[in-house]
């Protein structure tokens, strides 16, 4: 993977703008350990930052291709799955080929399809290309936005970037936040609204998005997007198709010129995901897999069952890796590492984000970085196939409100009153909701039942998911790892999602219609096992930890929070018995120690970032 920026100017040679480009390329250094390149032309301004994964010696970017008495430069982060079947249709074309990265694959690609080589992909990218001859841009991102891409229009200049904080290194872009950006913040986060980039005059181009730059301005279209389509497969049909489809993707997945591992956790999709790994490793002859836990000191000590996490992670990996005969690497942190990480985290995600959640996943990453640099994932299979809680309880789902986000009444008063008087904290969670559920693709005959199903599917896919996708790429890109994520191949989501409720439920299960095409697959227990999500800390020193930090922001009277906050009210829940709360205010982990990492992480990024409100 990589790290992509670069910007146009109309009214100014960019020849004298390296120094720009540069700064603007550094920032994303960790995205890409391996090289830095750099392309300027009068009116265009390309960078890069790469990761190493596929014919590292020949990979070098921007890649410039000329055709014709055309001149086409690309800066690419992702893989394409189907680069091999790609190439071999585009030689037939007559196309010829210097390299073998995917890189050389998806520029020819554009050269001979321009945008409707979209269609053609399957992978995981962001990236921009530029034509010389007709002086456009051309940027596009992956279906479900497994890869971030952010834009700008600032200043008469269109800017990009691969994280925001490549656009904010360009002087015509500040650091500044509106209400819009604050209501993201304290209400929506660490989720975002799909587009939203909260600070001022910066973008994110939506997955399945693609955008033209030229003179005559900026244009969007949507170019991929869920449809709803009657399903007429038995259970059983269904079962052997996403098994199908599962075990292709994965296979794709595992193709590297680099070490690749898995992150296990012994849960029904990471243990998948690991079983088919191993099998297509035997069947290769590339030897043992390598999987990688994350636990925490003193967690067997204090871990409590609760509906959000039934069980342990830890004697399940113990079962997985003694069962597939995997080399497994157990990592564990202690809470003073977990602390010290949200301001790591901060800065890895522009924004203030999901606490020790982030935090341990960063650190989890930078140990597996030492032995990798490239992981297989499940994240979204819950997105997928209904998995959460919340798909299965009914003061959810008609709740009328993000699932994940019950809380935002507890939110809102949080907030100072001129704060709340300007963002309208509860008005504007109610008006994104309602956004959300307004684009939900409906399939006409459905029942009222079905059709509250297919929302909340929607929501999940195109709301939730996304926050995990972000967290997982800027955590692990942060520190030069690769992540790759199965469950998000676009032809399993989209199979999935009409699959009927009836049927995802089989057995009368979260998840049912996966666990039946896991059979003899996975061991049965494992198969059975009821969904825990990603672990966190229940080490009550943590909670300790995160109050005295928020206490330290409070007692501050420079501190930038200070003034959006009712400190009144924080300093009475800070005391209150209501702290060490496992009922969640956002997600299934995020509950009292994460709301106070939380508000430390929002008074960090205002000050890391120099944030100006207006």
């Amino acid at each position: 993977m990589c790290g992509i920026t670069g910007w146009i100017d109309w009214t100014h040679d960019l020849t004298h703008q390296s120094e720009s480009l540069e700064k603007m390329t550094e920032t994303l250094a960790p995205r890409g350990p391996d090289a830095s390149g750099a392309w300027i032309t009068k009116h265009c301004a390309l960078g890069h930052r790469r990761l190493s994964v596929i014919d590292p010696e020949n990979g070098a970017q921007p890649m410039v291709r000329i055709s014709g008495d055309d001149t086409y430069v690309i800066v690419y982060n992702g893989e394409l799955y189907n680069a091999l079947e790609l190439r071999r249709e585009l030689e037939n074309r007559g196309r010829r080929f210097t390299t073998n990265c995917d890189t050389e694959v998806l520029l020819v690609a554009y050269i001979e399809w321009g945008m409707d080589c979209l269609d053609r992909f399957n992978g995981i990218f962001a990236f921009a290309i530029w034509d010389n001859k007709d002086e456009r841009l051309f940027l596009a991102r992956d279906r479900l936005g497994v890869k971030p891409l952010f834009y700008s229009r600032a200043n008469q200049l269109f800017l990009f970037g691969s994280e925001p904080k490549a656009i904010l290194a360009h002087p015509a872009c500040p650091p500044e936040v509106g209400a819009e950006g604050l209501a993201e913040v304290f209400m929506m986060g660490p989720a975002r609204t799909p587009g939203h980039g909260v600070y001022r005059h910066l973008s994110e181009l939506r997955p399945g998005q693609c955008l033209i730059a030229d003179r005559s301005g900026v244009r969007i279209r949507t170019y991929w997007q869920l449809e709803s389509k009657p399903h007429t497969e038995s259970i059983e049909e269904t079962a052997a198709q996403v098994k199908f489809l599962l075990q292709d993707t994965v296979e794709r997945q595992l193709i590297s010129d680099v070490p690749i591992c898995t992150l296990l956790s012994g849960g029904l999709d990471s243990s998948a995901l690991t079983t088919l790994a191993v099998h297509y490793y035997e069947q290769t002859g590339q030897g043992s897999v390598h999987t990688y836990s994350v636990d925490y000191v003193d967690n067997d000590k204090h871990f409590k069952a609760n509906a959000f996490q039934p069980n342990s992670d830890a004697p399940w990996i113990t079962r997985m890796t003694s069962h597939l005969g995997t080399i497994h690497h157990p990592v564990q942190f202690d809470t003073p590492e977990l602390a010290d990480a949200l301001d790591a985290a901060v800065a890895a995600r522009d924004l203030p984000g999901m606490a020790d959640v982030d935090g341990s996943l960063y650190l989890f990453c930078r140990e597996i970085k030492k032995g990798a640099t490239v992981a297989l994932s499940g994240e979204a299979a819950d997105e997928i196939f209904g998995g959460y809680p919340w798909f299965h309880r009914e003061e959810a789902l008609n709740a009328g409100t993000f699932p994940w986000a019950l809380a935002s009444k507890m939110r809102a008063e949080l907030l100072s009153p001129d704060l709340a008087a300007w963002i309208k904290p509860l008005d504007y969670i109610g008006d994104r909701y309602s956004d959300a559920v307004a684009e939900v693709p409906r399939l006409k005959g459905e029942t009222e039942e079905e059709n509250k199903m297919r929302t909340m599917s929607y929501l999940n896919i195109t709301r939730f998911m996304p926050t995990l996708l972000d967290r997982k790429d800027r955590m692990s890109m942060a520190v030069g790892l690769e992540v790759r994520v199965p469950f998000c191949d676009h032809r399993l989501v989209e199979y999935v999602w009409n699959i009927p409720w009836e049927i995802k439920t089989a057995g009368d299960r979260e998840k049912g219609i996966l666990r039946r095409a896991l059979r003899g697959v996975l061991p049965d227990d494992v198969l059975t096992r009821k969904k825990s999500p990603y672990p966190k800390t229940h080490n009550p020193n943590y909670l300790a930890a995160v109050r005295q930090r928020l206490l330290e922001v409070l007692d501050d009277p420079s501190s930038p929070l200070l003034p959006l906050v009712n400190v009144k009210k924080i300093r009475e829940l800070i005391h209150s018995a209501d702290a060490s709360s496992n009922l969640p205010w956002f997600g299934q982990l995020m509950s009292g120690p994460q709301l106070f990492a939380y508000l430390t992480q929002v008074n960090t990024w205002l000050k890391m970032y120099k944030v100006t409100i207006r």
